[in-house]
C-alpha cells in the first residue's frame, strides 16, 4: 500500500504563490504516475495537473496552464505543485494521486488512479 501526505496549502491573496508538496510512503518504487486534482465547496473533483513517471512528461488543465508548474524529485519521493498568480477560483481542496506505471505515459481520468491523499486546502483571497 503507498500512503500520500499532501502539505503546503493556506491563505494567500490573490496574485500569490504557494508550492504544495505530496510526499509519497509504504513503497520503495518510485515508478508512478502522479497527479493533482482539487475540489471546490459544492462542486466535482477536477483534473489540475500530471506527471509521468520519470518527470519528462507533464500535463495542465487550460484553467492552470502558465500559472502551475508540477515536479517530482523521486530520491525524497515528493511531488510538488507550484501555484504562481493565484485566483480566488483557485480556492479549493487540493488532492494528489498516485497510480504505479507500467507505460511512461501520464494519467488524467480520477477513476485511473490507485492511491490518494487526504487533501490539503487552498485559500484565495481577493
Amino acid at each position: 500500500q503507498v500512503q500520500l501526505v499532501e502539505s503546503g496549502g493556506g491563505l494567500v491573496q490573490a496574485g500569490g504563490s504557494l508550492r504544495l508538496s505530496c510526499a509519497a510512503s509504504g513503497r520503495s518504487s518510485s515508478y508512478y504516475a502522479m497527479g493533482w486534482f482539487r475540489q471546490a465547496p459544492g462542486k466535482e473533483r477536477e483534473f489540475v495537473a500530471a506527471i509521468n513517471w520519470s518527470g519528462g512528461t507533464t500535463y495542465y488543465a487550460d484553467s492552470v496552464k502558465g500559472r502551475f508548474t508540477i515536479s517530482r524529485d523521486n530520491a525524497k519521493n515528493t511531488v510538488y505543485l507550484q501555484m504562481n498568480t493565484l485566483k480566488p477560483e483557485d480556492t479549493a481542496v487540493y488532492y494528489c494521486a498516485a497510480k504505479r506505471a507500467s507505460t511512461g505515459g501520464v494519467i488524467l481520468l480520477p477513476k485511473e488512479y490507485e492511491y490518494w491523499g487526504q487533501g490539503t486546502q487552498v485559500t484565495v483571497s481577493s
